[in-house]
Formats: C-alpha cells, structure tokens, sequence
C-alpha cells in the first residue's frame, strides 16, 4: 500500500457543531435511568444499567460498556456528570448502557480476571466474555425501545479488552467498536510482563485493589491495601523475594495472583488470555486508541491494529495515538504532560474531530469518516500526521552505535565501523547489585505518578551500575517512526540478567532554550535474558561469554530537534517497576534470597560485537 501523510489542520478535520457546550450539558434533564438483571445463554444474570434519551420523538443508537471495576452509580437517581467517551454522545442522542461483568458488584457468576475463551465453541451453553457480550446485545436490541438496531461499543483498559473480546464473534449488529489501550499478550507486553520481567508494584497494586473490588450495590468496596509507607522503593525491598509475597502480604486470598506465581513462563495460561489470536474475522469498524505515554497498556493497540489490519479490505480499521498517558485521551486535555508541553489540546481534537464522528457514522450516517488508515501525534514537532499505515512505508534504517567515553554515533549501515582506539578494551562494564537496584523514579510516594513515562532522567546520573551514551547535538531534525532494535552484546558473570534500554531526547543546555537540558525518555523496554531463545522455555547464560540479545523498544513517532542530542542508556534493573533479576538462573517466582547474586555485567561495542539501536528513521 502506498502511503499518505500530511500534516492534519483545523480545515481537514471533521466539523463538530460549535453549540456542542459537553460541560454545561445535563444529563439528568434528558435521561432516564433503568437497571435491568440481563439474562446470559447459562442462566448467570448481569447487573446493567441503562440510560435512554427521554425524547421518544426518534431512534436512537445504543453504545454499550463492559466494566469489572463497577460504575459507582447504584441507586435510582443519575449521578453521571458524563454518558458515553464524552458528553458529545449526550447531546446527540445514545442509548448509553454500562454493565457489570460476572462476579463483580450486581452481577451474578464468579469473577475471573482476563477470562479466557471458552474451550468448547460448539457448546451452546458454554460462556466467555463473548458470549456474554453478544447475549446483552441480544437482549438489548429486544427489550429497549427506540433503539435504531444499531450497537457500538467503547472501553478504557480493562473496558477495552472487554471490547475486543467482544469484536470476536461479534454480534451482527455490534457495527463499531473502539477499544482504547486494550491489553494483549500479558506476558510479553502490557499490564502484567514485559519480555518476561514482571510488573512488580503495578501488579501488586491492582491485585491489592481487585481483591477488595466486588461491592455491593451501594458501590461501597472493602478496605483498600495500606503500605504503611510513603516510599514504594523501600517497601518492596523490603518485602524480599515474589516467593515470600504471597504468604506474608496476601495470604493467598488472591486467586489470580497466586496463578500468576505459577505460571513463569510464557504458556497456555498466559496465551489463551491474549485477545488477539481471535481476531480471525472481525466485522466491526475499529477505532483503536493508543497514548504514546501510556505505562499500562501501549503494546495491545499495535498488536490488535496489525492482527485487524491483515484482513481489512474495507478499510474499517484505525489507530489513533496521541501524546497521552493511561486514559489521558479521556480524562486530560492533552496539551502537556508534566514538563513535555504539547501546544494543543490533543484529547479535546480527539474527542471532537475523530471519535464522535466514527461513531456518528457507523451508528447513524451523520458524518462522513475519511480518516481510514492511522491518525498520529508527532512529539517534538508538536503535529498532528495523517498516514494510510503504520509503521510509515518511507523509512530508513539508521544505526546509532556505541562509542568509548560515553559517546554514540550515527551511522547509515548498521555495519560496525573499526573504531581504531588501541587502549580501549572495546567495552563497559558495571556491577549490578540486586540489594540495590535502580530506581525508576526519584519520586517518592505510596503510588505510581503517571509523569514517571516523562521524568527527566538525569536522577540516575551518578550511577554507576547505569551506562549512558550520547551524540553530538544534531546538525538537523531527526524523525523516528516506528520501533527502534536493540541489537545488545553483553557478557555477566551471573547465569541470568535484565537488560533494560532507554531511549532519551537530551535537550540543549542553553539557558534561552525551553526545558534547559531536560532528558525526555522517549522508548525504554526491558528484557529478561533467560527468554532470549524463547519466552517458553528459559535457558541459563554461560558465564563470561558473549551472548547476542535483540529486542525492540515501543513505537515512537517523535522529532528529535536540531541541537539536541540522542542519548541512550543501559541498566540492569529498573525497581520497583519490575521485580528484581536474582542474576542466577532459577523460577524467580520461587527464587530464595540467597538465590540473588551480584554480577558484573559487560556491554561490548567493538566490532563483530557492536551494540547499537537501529532507528526507523522517517525522511524529512
């Protein structure tokens, strides 16, 4: 496919009526409010709440939302400020429907976090969250009235998972989904692991709060998890080893945890919740939405796009990604994220110019909806770029390799050049120590600030057990668009190691310039050494040897500014974000403290052995 790009402007967006005033908007003029216990094909019955326009004078589309999380809206009044991604929806008119899943709050059933397909397709009494999804809509389109027999459906992480499950299969009447930061494969990316590494505070925190989640139907849950402490670093640290976490914090009330402490490695438990792979025939539109900032859930929209977009003849499937954190594209304006400024309100554009009208036209035939292909906010150029496909078709392959005294390179082969030092050793070397690993943020605090994705990095910069790397300024803007690879050589003395690589834009240090010397991580991504041959079957690393590592760091679209510098570092652990790496080979789920070694690492950057990162680089 050839592609397109131009710049989007006012002029090419699609109108939204300026009348629209979402903030002023009452819902509790205009709405109805009607709970409902919808039956499913095996008996179990799902608390829904619906929500209905109280002009009958017309039809009206029907947008329905799966949620475990509950809706904090039990009782017979409406306490909604908003109906729907946003009051755009209100105001012109939907059939709003919010359920919960099994097992949570009003539904009957039993809870099952990331509930797998069903095994028994040709069971007609066998159910999975797409049955449960298609038998609402069912439902729904027989016993709600003025409905315009038309469905679409929308959720936010978990939400969206929800909704893809629900694009599988689907009902033929669910004509427009939007999944927006939809997790995917939960051991290789995504809330859970990432390449094996495991997401120790977040998952320890979610866990926490799902376990306490099912409420009753004032919507009141059970008391939250208290650390006793401001400081996560410290905490979990001190909690030692996985192995003792589940006994000593959780007392094994946690279900999915202790199946998570079971399952090690990437197999049927980990590949038969991962979405994608039933998505097959999906005959829905799609508007999947993505944040370039997002820590929970960046991996799942590009991995859904690229599975829908094989099949896509029709041109029904999009990906939107702005410069958001988790959700962002709902809940901020959009125009900055922590220190990273973005001059425009990228989620309100969103909001108006792109979702309500996907919606409006598969749902109503309001609007036209020409923006098929992929819609994508460039940072550093602060942009709006229309394509036709992601990862652009014009790319080229730069090599940014690793030089002595802290110094990279670009280079246009990534061919390693003889770099001709007769006292360089060709490599750097650092200690890691699992009894203190690096921290992933010089915050302090009993949560996880969303703003770590931008922190600038320079609080690791004495460090010692952190190699950085950076250019000379750049003669010229640079474009990244794509995903860049880690090509790593290393040697450790350890029978295992995590590598983890950042990608910073390092600005100026002129004091006239904005963001004096602020180091912006653009991509960073781990790797658990021991899944380097296969995420399945784990294999020890020979001490002292060379070994070849590849992996891929997110996709960015991102301008690196002329006079700023591209800089790249590497470490070893990245705490508490992830667990720690004991650097001995073993199931770290059930690894003893004495299991956790220190290790000399070595990275090489000599040639045959030349770690670099090669950068789909966009043409200017």
């Amino acid at each position: 496919m050839r592609m397109a790009t131009r710049i989007l402007t006012p002029a090419v967006l699609v109108a939204c009526s300026a009348a629209l005033s979402a903030q002023d908007y009452d819902i509790t003029a205009n709405y109805t409010k009607r709970t409902a216990m919808v039956p499913m094909r095996d008996g179990t019955r799902l608390h829904t709440q619906i929500f209905k326009p109280q002009d009958k004078s017309r039809c009206y589309p029907i947008l329905l939302s799966r949620t475990p999380y509950g809706m904090r809206n039990y009782g017979p009044k409406i306490v909604r400020r908003r109906l729907g991604p946003s009051n755009r929806f209100a105001i012109a008119g939907y059939v709003f429907v919010y359920q919960d899943v099994r097992g949570q709050n009003g539904s009957e059933g039993d809870f099952e976090v990331l509930r797998p397909p069903r095994r028994n397709r040709a069971d007609p009494r066998a159910t999975d969250e797409t049955t449960d999804a298609y038998d609402t809509i069912s439902w729904l389109l027989e016993n709600v009235n003025c409905n315009n027999g038309k469905v679409g459906m929308w959720g936010i992480s978990y939400a969206a998972w929800q909704t893809v499950m629900a694009m599988a299969d689907a009902h033929p009447n669910l004509l427009a989904v939007s999944p927006q930061a939809s997790p995917s494969d939960m051991f290789l990316g995504d809330d859970i692991h990432h390449n094996g590494a495991f997401r120790l505070h977040y998952m320890f925190h979610w866990m926490s709060l799902m376990g306490s989640l099912r409420g009753d139907l004032t919507g009141k849950k059970g008391d939250r998890f208290r650390y006793g402490t401001n400081d996560l670093f410290a905490y979990h640290l001190a909690n030692g080893p996985l192995s003792t976490v589940d006994d000593k914090i959780f007392c094994r009330k946690l279900p999915f945890w202790t199946r998570m402490m079971e399952h090690g490695t990437h197999d049927d438990f980990w590949r038969r919740r991962d979405p994608v792979r039933l998505l097959d025939d999906v005959r829905p539109a799609v508007l999947n939405v993505a944040g370039w900032f997002d820590a929970e859930d960046f991996r799942g929209p590009f991995a859904i796009y690229e599975k829908v977009e094989a099949k896509d003849s029709d041109n029904n499937n999009h990906l939107i990604v702005g410069p958001w954190r988790h959700g962002g594209w709902a809940r901020d304006r959009g125009d900055s994220l922590g220190p990273a400024k973005f001059r425009v309100p990228t989620a309100k554009e969103y909001q108006r110019d792109i979702e309500f009208p996907f919606f409006e036209h598969h749902l109503r035939d309001n609007t036209s909806f020409d923006f098929g292909g992929v819609t994508v906010f460039e940072t550093g150029g602060n942009r709006w770029h229309r394509l036709s496909r992601w990862p652009p078709a014009d790319v080229v392959q730069v090599s940014l390799q690793l030089r002595p005294n802290g110094r990279a390179e670009l280079k246009s082969s990534p061919r390693a050049t003889q770099i001709g030092c007769g006292s360089d050793r060709g490599f750097d070397e650092f200690v890691s120590d699992p009894s203190d690993p690096v921290p992933f943020t010089a915050e302090c605090g009993p949560r996880i600030d969303p703003g770590y994705m931008v922190e600038d990095q320079s609080f690791v910069a004495n460090r010692k057990d952190v190699l950085s790397y950076t250019t000379e300024p750049l003669p010229r803007d640079l474009v990244l668009a794509g995903r860049a690879r880690v090509r790593l050589f290393f040697a450790t003395t350890g029978t295992d190691a995590d590598w983890v690589v950042k990608l910073i834009d390092t600005h100026p240090d002129e004091k006239d310039r904005e963001a004096v010397g602020y180091q912006i991580p653009l991509a960073c991504e781990i790797f658990r050494s021991k899944f380097r041959k296969s995420f399945s079957k784990p294999v020890p690393l020979k001490p002292g040897t060379v070994t070849k590592l590849e992996f891929e760091l997110p996709d960015r679209y991102h301008r690196f500014l002329a006079g700023h510098r591209i800089r790249v570092e590497i470490q070893s652990s990245w705490f508490p974000l992830y667990d720690r790496n004991p650097q001995t080979f073993t199931d770290i789920y059930r690894a003893r403290e004495s299991d956790f070694v220190k290790a000399t690492h070595r990275v090489y950057r000599n040639q045959g052995a030349m770690t670099q990162l090669l950068l789909p680089v966009q043409p200017n």
